[in-house]
């Protein structure tokens, strides 16, 4: 009985975190409200403050929720590959192409980390983060583990691993008919290379 309430208990935080994911989406942080998140999955603000302490507890859940699905969505397309050389590869590839697949999240995920603040008004992307995000793990492991099975060549992970994922992100911060995804990706695969050999 009691793992059957818990699954309705996160089947339910999981639709509110979808509905302000929606609302993040279409009206912005700042304007994004309990209410409005309340109406957007059709249930009361009472069954929101039920399952979240407020909008900043909500806002911080919802951040992880997206981080955690991106990582899921990369990872398994990563962990296919056998050779690093390949998995640097896969991981660029599923990376931009997620971003394709889910703009909504990653509109969530820009409005959360530029416009929330921490309860002494710290904005969060200039908090320092104890533990590194799983999808910057995963990029820094693939490229020192490629360095030591001689796969790669003499580089700084850190920096090639912060190249690498501001070139991702940059397509989630421009117009959609900027650039054809496809040609990006094969640009910055072929850029990337160059990098680690």
């Amino acid at each position: 009985m009691e793992d059957k309430q818990s699954f309705i208990t996160e089947a339910r935080r999981e639709q509110i975190i979808k509905a302000a994911i929606e609302v993040l989406k279409e009206i912005g942080y700042v304007n994004t409200s309990l209410a409005k998140i309340a109406g957007k999955a059709n249930i009361s603000t009472g069954l929101i403050s039920y399952h979240f302490s407020g909008k900043e507890d909500l806002m911080n859940n919802t951040l992880m929720f997206l981080v955690e699905q991106e990582w899921l969505f990369v990872n398994k397309r990563v962990a296919l590959k056998s050779k690093w050389t390949d998995k640097l590869i896969a991981f660029i590839e599923a990376s931009l192409a997620y971003q394709l697949l889910n703009r909504a999240n990653s509109i969530a995920l820009i409005e959360i980390v530029f416009n929330a603040r921490t309860s002494d008004q710290v904005p969060y992307y200039l908090l320092e983060d104890d533990k590194e995000d799983l999808k910057a793990s995963l990029l820094k492991e693939i490229l020192f583990k490629g360095q030591e099975a001689k796969e790669f060549g003499d580089f700084n992970p850190q920096v090639v691993s912060t190249i690498v994922q501001g070139a991702i992100s940059e397509t989630m911060l421009s117009p959609q008919n900027k650039f054809n995804n496809e040609e990006y990706g094969l640009e910055l695969i072929k850029g990337v290379l160059k990098i680690v050999k």
